[in-house]
């Protein structure tokens, strides 16, 4: 047995450096985090047991630091890095300069992470191994391009050294290649270091089900079972499961089988995942191997009752596995949703900004892995996923309820996120009986969106509206306010007021009948609602509308307007018959003076295409802007001339941020 590890420096950000402190504290292990200056407040950070700054810069200047990495781990005296999942959790050098420092890199060896963490070497591996893999082609852009006919169309362009679903893109037609050969390269380069891209055969309606492996020094490799990961948007997984629905038994086996054994070729230990793609006819195909521990991997801990990370430590320490295959079953089954910064009612914007009230739901069968635990900022430079809400029941139905559930009362205020299209999958009826593959969001998120629109405007407003009121006179209250004073009800507060509530676009008007500290009396249309105030804490309101009990959630915003949060759904609230101190920060970019081009984002502009005087047609890519390790296409909405670029590569941008000036062709 290796030295016990006492101390593990986490070369990591976020949830997951949140969820090994975690796991570190149950096994009485110090905790080192290091984090970029933006981080400096983060929960990681407030959670180690001590901390080191890397300072500010770009990403290659902070976590992808190898040197400031090794140097804070000597300095602290911990014995082992735990590199998480992203930034440098399959690169090679950081395990090389663990191995020269005498420091344990909790992971596999570097012969295991070169083989399998690059996609081609271990698509020829896998083949000399059995298993069953797609046609691909390598080679450089000019090989590429020449090949790409001997694999009909469409095919999937991937990074070499890709994963979390970046670096990789679907061309349907040949005259697309080029262009994503090269944004797929430039992609995988910022990312991964590496911008060798390669085609691979691309499987029509195929399942993503993977295997999680863990394995030891000794030669001892088993299966943890699977996971169904085949609801994703742009090839990032969004929902996963285990079991798989999908399986039957004997393929079940025979896939865990087939991990196992190109596990033990290689000689791998610690945590991996086998990843196949799944056809129509349960045929599966090998599609890559990640070298870490995965986002998902609490679905398994849920049906497995195996911490994944634990055993990550113990195998690092050189133990030998504390199971056998025959020891590990699955039990119930579990759902795990990831909670993005992103607004899919606007093509899925990225959307950091400040979170101004953030509330985790708790009850029985629920876990929540969070980088947060109060309103923080997310910031616009690291990937948008802010926590992942995992539901476990006795069955898929049962999990799938507490999910839904839980996501109607998970509260995330001041910035979009994509709970509102999670809750919709989860309501959706091709998910609920697994009609689905890896394309189902391509082809239902445009219903998906009308869905939730829909169930939104079956709410009823004027509940939202006089529940509002209610609050807004319990603040004014407790601000002082005392509606048995003759001189405050005369003036503003006079008999027989009328007090209006805009609720989003629509304007509700109540009759005030009567109002003291325990509710009021509202009368609408000839109808007279009684509310009664039962609660009110840690911003949730618990009411009574006319002798049935209800509740929502409220959060004040910078300007003096509020979001209510009910039945799951986010409405904007305020008074218009009285004084709003509400002030316009500026034009929304659609009422900005005709010709100007804003950043619909925060983020980084790393392409230009345009210059001053270029002529452009609609749809033309002007430039790009990355946001949370996504390129997002600035394009012009019509035929036009550049009058001014305002930004460079590189530049720093804020919404509203001027990026270009242009004309129509006619004024010019």
């Amino acid at each position: 047995m290796k030295q016990k590890i006492t101390k593990v420096l986490i070369a990591n950000r976020g949830e997951i450096a949140v969820r090994i402190i975690r796991t570190l504290r149950k096994m009485q292990i110090k905790s080192v985090a290091v984090y970029a200056e933006n981080d400096a407040k983060a929960l990681h950070v407030r959670m180690a047991d001590e901390s080191f700054s890397l300072g500010s810069g770009s990403l290659s200047d902070t976590y992808l630091s190898v040197e400031k990495l090794i140097n804070f781990t000597l300095e602290s005296g911990a014995q082992a890095i735990h590199p998480g999942y992203g930034f440098l959790s399959e690169n090679p050098t950081l395990v090389a300069s663990c191995e020269k420092n005498n420091i344990v890199f909790i992971g596999p060896d570097s012969h295991s992470m070169e083989l399998m963490g690059n996609k081609i070497t271990a698509r020829d591996f896998a083949v000399k191994c059995g298993l069953p893999v797609t046609r691909g082609i390598t080679g450089d852009t000019k090989t590429l391009l020449k090949k790409a006919g001997e694999i009909p169309f469409p095919i999937l362009v991937k990074a070499a050294a890709g994963g979390g679903g970046k670096g990789m893109r679907i061309v349907r037609k040949p005259d697309e290649l080029k262009e994503i050969l090269e944004t797929t390269a430039r992609e995988a380069k910022n990312y991964f270091g590496d911008g060798t891209v390669y085609i691979e055969q691309f499987i029509e309606n195929p399942r993503h089900i993977e295997v999680q492996v863990l394995g030891d020094e000794h030669g001892n490799v088993v299966h943890l079972y699977e996971r169904e990961c085949s609801i994703q948007r742009r090839y990032q997984k969004i929902i996963e499961e285990s079991p798989s629905p999908t399986l039957t038994p004997e393929v079940r086996e025979k896939m865990g089988k087939a991990a196992v054994d190109l596990c033990q070729a290689i000689g791998y230990r610690s945590a991996g995942t086998i990843e196949f793609l799944v056809d129509p006819a349960l045929n599966f195909y090998f599609l890559e191997m990640n070298t870490r521990i995965q986002v998902e991997h609490p679905v398994t801990e849920l049906v497995t009752n195996i911490d994944l990370v634990e055993e990550q430590l113990h195998i690092a320490q050189g133990e030998k596995l504390r199971f056998t295959q025959a020891d590990i079953k699955q039990t119930g089954h579990a759902i795990e949703c990831r909670i993005y910064a992103e607004n899919p009612a606007k093509g899925f914007l990225p959307s950091p900004g400040q979170i101004i009230n953030y509330q985790e739901p708790q009850f029985e069968g629920l876990r929540i892995d969070s980088s947060l635990s109060e309103p923080a900022m997310v910031q616009s430079e690291y990937d948008p996923m802010i926590s992942k809400l995992i539901a476990f029941g006795e069955d898929r139905k049962a999990a799938i309820e507490i999910a839904q559930e839980a996501l109607q009362q998970y509260v995330i205020h001041g910035i979009e996120t994509n709970i509102p299209y999670l809750k919709a999958i989860l309501a959706n009826d091709q998910f609920v009986k697994n009609e689905i593959s890896t394309g189902f969001c391509d082809t239902e998120t445009e219903s998906l969106l009308e869905a939730i629109n829909s169930a939104k405007s079956k709410i009823d407003t004027t509940t939202v509206a006089a529940a509002f009121l209610l609050f807004n006179l319990h603040q004014q209250q407790l601000d002082g306010f005392d509606p048995e004073n003759i001189w405050q009800q005369l003036g503003y507060w006079r008999l027989n007021m009328q007090p209006k509530v805009r609720v989003d676009d629509q304007l509700i008007q109540f009759d005030l009948k009567s109002f003291d500290q325990t509710g009021l009396v509202l009368g609408r249309d000839d109808q007279q609602i009684l509310l009664r105030l039962i609660t009110f804490a840690a911003s949730k309101m618990s009411f009574c509308n006319n002798g049935k009990s209800d509740s929502l959630f409220v959060s004040e915003q910078e300007g003096g307007d509020y979001l209510i949060q009910y039945k799951g759904f986010i409405f904007n609230c305020e008074r218009t018959d009285q004084l709003n101190e509400k002030i316009d920060h500026g034009q929304d970019a659609d009422q900005a003076a005709e010709g100007s081009l804003f950043s619909p984002m925060p983020g980084r502009v790393i392409k230009v295409n345009v210059k001053s005087g270029d002529e452009v047609n609609r749809g033309s890519i002007l430039l790009v802007v990355e946001a949370m390790k996504m390129e997002n296409n600035i394009t012009a909405s019509a035929d036009a001339l550049v009058e001014k670029v305002l930004v460079k590569i590189g530049d720093m941008v804020q919404p509203k941020t001027q990026l270009i000036q242009l004309k129509t062709k006619e004024e010019a």
